[in-house]
């Protein structure tokens, strides 16, 4: 009696654990975007902090924060009274040389002229010592002349090379204190948006001190960071949906313009800049943005949730399949990652078998199921 109760409860046990269990496979989907998640802040492509290229008392400003400026505009100067002296003295200095080069050239014609007079006279008396009606020693004397003569020529042609000497360098020293007058004078380098203003009126600057910060007009974008682990299909062009922290209501959009050749060494992130189609009409520098990447739409594909994979590498593993209705193991290959964290598979599935996605007991190779289709998310 006892070894039959015990016989109809190991059939019982046994009929209760081959019994179908149910299981739900994944279905195939259409139009399946692949989006990658990367949250950044808000950055400007050009930013400058401009300043004098010497230093001095800061006597006008004629910019402040939020002000929009034009290339060429003028924002700053410095004291100007020193450097202007400076300027009408390397001024005069160049008007002397060029008087000097007309002196000197004054002078050349005068010795040529003189040298020209000695050697006629030299000429003459040489052909009348012959007749002796000049001695030899007014002979000697006319040679002689002559002679001084063309030292007077020499000594004025070196003359004028010098004073052309120093009128290059008076030309170069007004250039010189002319191009520091200037620098006392800070313009915009192009059409900007203030940031910030560093200094006030009165305040003594060095050279290179920052005077104000400015973002070039229309040079917003985003910088995302994505992990190295989803930024491998990410390219330039690609579409961005991007949502700003103090506008959660809106929708933006951009393209990739820019990812970075180098990757954060401490956080392993990608850096990728992201150029927004319709950004707000205020923009805040470093405002946090969340950025949906679309690096794929698949046309057709058969996704599995990450949690049913196992022994998932990045690039392969395992998942159930029913095959004939009985559970099987099989190892898959995969490719994209969608953002709710499903797998699409791409090789490995035999024709006709269907992956299971859930299932609601503890499986084994060959079970009997149950099969219903998963709702596509």
């Amino acid at each position: 009696m006892a070894t039959g109760v015990i016989a109809a409860i190991m059939l019982g046990f046994a009929i209760y654990g081959n019994r179908p269990i149910s299981v739900q496979v994944a279905a195939e989907e259409r139009n399946v975007p692949v989006r990658v998640f990367g949250l950044g802040t808000v950055e400007a492509r050009v930013l400058s902090k401009i300043g004098f290229e010497v230093g001095a008392a800061l006597a006008e400003l004629h910019a402040d924060h939020g002000d929009r400026v034009t290339k060429g505009q003028v924002l700053a100067r410095l004291s100007l009274g020193e450097q202007e002296a400076k300027v009408a003295k390397a001024r005069a200095a160049l008007e002397i040389a060029t008087v000097n080069i007309t002196r000197a050239e004054a002078n050349l014609e005068k010795a040529q002229a003189v040298l020209a007079q000695k050697q006629e006279a030299n000429r003459r008396k040489q052909a009348l010592v012959g007749r002796d009606i000049v001695s030899q020693q007014v002979a000697e004397e006319a040679v002689r002349d002559e002679a001084v003569a063309k030292a007077d020529v020499v000594v004025a042609e070196s003359e004028i090379a010098s004073a052309r000497a120093q009128l290059t360098d008076a030309k170069a020293q007004v250039q010189f204190e002319e191009t520091l007058l200037r620098h006392r004078t800070l313009v915009a380098p192009y059409d900007a948006i203030v940031i910030e203003r560093h200094k006030e009126l009165g305040t003594v600057v060095k050279a290179g001190d920052p005077i104000f910060t400015l973002i070039a007009a229309g040079s917003y974008w985003g910088l995302a960071y994505v992990d190295e682990a989803r930024a491998g299909f990410i390219n330039e062009g690609q579409r961005v949906d991007a949502r700003l922290r103090s506008r959660p209501q809106e929708a933006f959009t951009g393209k990739v313009e820019r990812i970075g050749l180098e990757s954060d060494r401490v956080t392993e992130e990608r850096r990728v800049y992201i150029k927004g189609d319709n950004p707000p009409p205020r923009v805040f520098l470093g405002e946090q943005v969340e950025f949906w990447i679309t690096v794929a739409t698949l046309d057709e594909a058969l996704l599995v949730p990450a949690a049913a994979v196992h022994g998932y590498d990045g690039r392969q593993g395992t998942v159930w399949t029913v095959e004939a209705g009985r559970l099987q193991r099989r190892f898959v290959k995969f490719r994209h990652r969608t953002e709710d964290a499903r797998l699409e598979i791409v090789d490995g599935v035999p024709e006709g078998a269907r992956v299971v996605v859930s299932l609601d007991s503890d499986p084994k190779e060959g079970r009997a199921v149950r099969v219903s289709e998963a709702r596509p998310q």
